[in-house]
């Protein structure tokens, strides 16, 4: 069983989206085969669990723009840990048929620095995801 939440521990990240079922495509994809399990699922959203935590993807009546532009203030990116460079590999390979666009190909899989094996992807949505391999 997973020790229980702590104060700090992450608890929920909500994604505001422009379009759920585009969204769907990209980020259901990325976090099941990651390990999250669907938790919630309502008209306008559904989030995922893993451990104590979980996230949220919703289109919201009160979103004010049409994309997440990472380079505003506010979110730039979530990274996550991937068990191996194996691994990481392949979801390289199988994000382009779920959405995700290579962010920094000529730098792959060393834009983050020489020691840092890692992937920057980007969906339709203009959100960005670090798959981070070691660094445990």
């Amino acid at each position: 069983m997973a020790d229980p939440p702590t104060t700090g521990m992450l608890h929920h990240v909500e994604l505001w989206v422009p379009d759920l079922r585009r969204a769907l495509v990209s980020w259901q994809w990325l976090l099941e085969v990651m390990g999250y399990t669907l938790f919630q699922e309502w008209p306008e959203g559904r989030s995922w669990r893993l451990g104590s935590a979980y996230i949220v993807l919703e289109q919201s009546p009160a979103l004010t723009d049409g994309r997440h532009d990472r380079c505003r203030p506010g979110l730039n990116h979530l990274a996550f840990h991937v068990e191996s460079q194996v691994l990481l590999d392949a979801l390289v390979e199988q994000a382009p048929a779920h959405g995700w666009t290579l962010l920094f190909p000529e730098r792959h899989p060393y834009a983050g620095g020489g020691q840092h094996y890692a992937a920057y992807l980007e969906d339709a949505d203009g959100f960005e995801v670090e798959l981070v391999a070691g660094d445990f």
